[in-house]
């Protein structure tokens, strides 16, 4: 059990937002003061960790800080400014535009030349800043007058403009763990000065590991619904996993249909299938419908497989995806997505070959190195077979009137043949296929590869 202590409360308890210096959320004032209290990123704030000792040593240029939300990324960003005693300006990216940097960036010569004291800009979203505003940091990042720390939840390749990027150095906050979101919980309980600790409020270590789990890894979010019981229990009261499931609300699921996790997912959607594991497939389109995503991305994904991960091990997994992509577009998402799982399961239990797509490849390689070899004359229809030259003027042999419907003839330039493109693998429909193909060869047909392991 949590229990803080409750020493220096009054009986009648006092208010939460009593004095002003409590009006910021519960989350905002629990920001660590000393880098040794930073939970969770350990990988970069440890000592003999470049970040860490970098802003100990007052020695930190400009960063660009991604992660997920509450993993502490302002955090660190304000220590950085505590650190290296540099004067810190938070931007925002969804408010604030070139004007407001020109105002910053004035009273930052006059801060370094009246002071001698750096600025640090610290503009949080940055990625939500249109490429001629991220260039307008350019050259001020680059004369020294100020700092930069960007904070994003994206991929800073995908979302910093390239030129401000080889300027600044990339660290990754990583989501905290449940222990770490315990502390972070306890923590919060336990203060009495910048915390809920003056209110005494009891939470049972059930509760401590529910919001652990169900935050995600987020620090904000635990304590945002830790904040919002206690702001609505007396003194002294036992918080409950009911009270808390009612103040987390609904969990969304992590997901940005534009950019950085949509691509995640479809990655490890197709991964996936291809590495034969439904039941994970299964859950990372599970994911992403919930999201909101429209199935047809994976209809479309499953038709990419079915040609480059199954080929003609099973020829059947291309008709049962573009039979679920119709039921889909007939029955809708509601009894469509059902359709949409059972050709996501077929395809990820199907044999795998991937030799149809080197074949294709390797054919397109071929076709592009010799984009004009005629086609051999026998192969031409009659009328331009009998405009080629007569010593071209080779028979066509019509297969239908031999044995088995096959006779030997070239069908590739003279340059090309006897070269090979398709080799069948052991699996599945493959294995019949090399054994006509084998039966072809053995008649005068092009050679077969050996089959080998896929």
């Amino acid at each position: 059990m949590t229990r803080p202590p409750s020493k220096g409360a009054s009986a009648a308890g006092p208010s939460l937002f009593a004095a002003s210096a409590k009006i910021e959320p519960l989350a905002a004032r629990m920001r660590p003061e000393r880098l040794e209290d930073v939970l969770g990123q350990q990988h970069l704030l440890a000592a003999g960790r470049p970040l860490g000792d970098a802003i100990r040593n007052g020695s930190i240029g400009s960063v660009i800080l991604t992660g997920p939300s509450g993993t502490g990324k302002t955090t660190v960003a304000s220590l950085i400014g505590r650190y290296t005693r540099q004067s810190v300006v938070v931007l925002n990216a969804v408010t604030d535009g070139i004007p407001r940097l020109r105002e910053i960036v004035q009273e930052a010569e006059h801060r370094l030349n009246s002071e001698g004291r750096r600025t640090l800009v610290v503009v949080d979203e940055i990625h939500r800043w249109a490429k001629s505003q991220q260039d307008a940091l350019l050259p001020h990042v680059e004369s020294g007058v100020i700092s930069l720390c960007g904070a994003t939840t994206e991929v800073p390749a995908f979302a910093v403009v390239g030129a401000l990027l080889s300027r600044c150095r990339v660290y990754a906050l990583r989501p905290l763990g449940q222990e770490d979101v315990r502390q972070v919980i306890t923590r919060a309980l336990h203060d009495a000065t910048r915390g809920l600790g003056a209110l005494a409020l009891v939470m049972e270590d059930d509760a401590v590991q529910w919001l652990a789990e169900q935050s995600d890894g987020d620090a904000r979010r635990a304590l945002g619904a830790l904040e919002a019981v206690a702001v609505t229990v007396t003194p002294g009261a036992s918080i409950t996993v009911e009270a808390l499931s009612g103040a987390l609300g609904v969990r969304v699921v992590s997901y940005d249909r534009i950019d950085v996790d949509r691509n995640a997912v479809l990655s490890a959607y197709h991964k996936s299938c291809r590495g034969s594991d439904p039941h994970a497939a299964l859950y990372w389109l599970a994911r992403a419908l919930l999201a909101g995503e429209d199935a047809q991305v994976f209809l479309r994904r499953l038709a990419a497989i079915a040609t480059e991960d199954i080929g003609l091990a099973d020829p059947a997994a291309l008709q049962v995806v573009m039979t679920a992509w119709e039921a889909y577009r007939r029955l809708g998402p509601a009894e469509g997505e059902r359709a949409v799982a059972q050709a996501t399961v077929y395809c990820a239990s199907a044999p795998k070959s991937n030799r149809l797509y080197m074949a294709w490849a390797l054919a397109r390689e071929a076709a592009q190195g010799t984009p004009a070899l005629p086609v051999p004359a026998h192969l031409l229809n009659s009328e331009m077979h009998l405009r080629a030259d007569e010593e071209r003027r080779v028979p066509y042999q019509y297969p239908h009137d031999f044995p088995g419907a096959f006779v030997a003839q070239r069908y590739q330039p003279d340059e090309l043949q006897g070269r090979t493109y398709y080799r069948p693998g052991p699996f599945g429909e493959e294995k019949r296929i090399a054994q006509r193909l084998a039966w072809w060869a053995e008649r005068g047909g092009p050679p077969v590869e050996p089959q080998g392991d896929q």
